[in-house]
């Protein structure tokens, strides 16, 4: 069977909306602390991770095409990513993680309205990419950005499981062990297997 561009497009934006979803559903039902408590030695929070994916997404699918954005409230401009680089990670005490979350989904109608409107050869330009990589194509970014969401996810997954140990790869199916399993004799067996070592 062969793939039309148009079935290529709808397929990467689908795998793009797919780990920008998963992002978003590792925040439900969690206080406003718990989503800004650094969880990691690097400081990596799941409302920062949620900032830094509607910032990178506002760039590539924005800036990229020369498609101009609304001044969106929480957006970093590049100055202050220049002068802190972990700045779009950031969420300060003036932003509730409701609006980081609106934030994200004005970002998001914007990206998919560059998607819809532009084909998949679509050229553009990463200024923060230098003459490196450049001139990209619309196809190039959606597998870029769907690449970085779903490593984002991946470590959304594994702070909300530090939280209150929620998994699982998405709200309808979770492609973990039903209730019935061990979980507790599972982590064992690899314990013991790891202390051989």
């Amino acid at each position: 069977m062969t793939t039309t561009p148009d079935d290529a497009k709808a397929t990467l934006h689908r795998y793009l909306r797919e780990a920008s979803d998963a992002l978003v559903w590792k925040t439900e039902g969690l206080s406003e602390r718990d989503l800004r408590l650094p969880r990691t030695p690097t400081g990596t929070t799941l409302l920062g991770l949620v900032k830094h994916a509607a910032n990178i997404e506002a760039g590539y699918f924005g800036e990229t095409f020369s498609r101009p954005l609304p001044a969106l409230e929480g957006l970093e401009d590049v100055a202050a990513v220049d002068a802190d680089p972990q700045a779009d990670f950031v969420v300060g005490p003036e932003q509730s993680a409701a609006q980081v979350l609106e934030l994200y989904a004005q970002v998001r109608e914007i990206v998919d309205a560059t998607i819809r409107e532009l084909p998949l050869e679509a050229e553009g330009h990463v200024p923060w990419w230098g003459e490196h990589g450049n001139p990209v194509t619309l196809h190039r970014i959606l597998v870029h950005v769907t690449a970085e969401l779903a490593r984002h996810a991946g470590h959304a997954d594994i702070l909300r499981e530090l939280i209150d140990e929620s998994a699982g790869l998405r709200r309808n199916g979770t492609n973990l062990p039903g209730e019935d399993y061990d979980v507790a004799a599972y982590r064992q067996r690899l314990r013991e297997i790891a202390d051989r070592f």
